[in-house]
């Protein structure tokens, strides 16, 4: 898979969560998802659609792109995985999901199936 920006990654996951929780996704509800400036999430749509990872509808609602789906899939897991195991050790939610979102983007895909395997074995999933 074609490793991506960060914060591509980050605007990708975002916008599988909430249009999971909304149905209907508009640049507006990432702005708000995020807290970020209406200017910068523009930018950021414009070149996640110039890159094929999302595609917007003529009412300027947001879906993803089987690419973009790919990547925002692999995120998710990643964070979830990861910030679950944290919160079993002992981590505060808030500092778990911190740390997981910070933990998921430079983890080796090999790290990571490790740490998943281990991880659903020792939950008995």
């Amino acid at each position: 898979m074609m490793r991506i920006l960060e914060a591509a990654e980050n605007y990708l996951e975002v916008i599988l969560v909430e249009k999971a929780r909304l149905g209907q996704l508009r640049s507006i509800d990432v702005c708000n998802a995020l807290n970020y400036s209406k200017p910068t999430i523009s930018i950021m749509m414009k070149q996640l659609r110039e890159n094929g990872y999302i595609s917007m509808d003529s009412g300027g609602f947001i879906s993803l792109t089987p690419k973009g789906t790919e990547i925002a899939e692999k995120i998710y897991e990643r964070h979830v995985i990861l910030s679950s195991l944290l919160m079993d050790l002992g981590v505060d939610e808030e500092t778990a999901y911190k740390d997981a979102c910070k933990i998921e983007h430079d983890l080796s895909e090999t790290s990571f199936e490790m740490i998943k395997q281990h991880y659903l074995k020792y939950k008995n999933v």
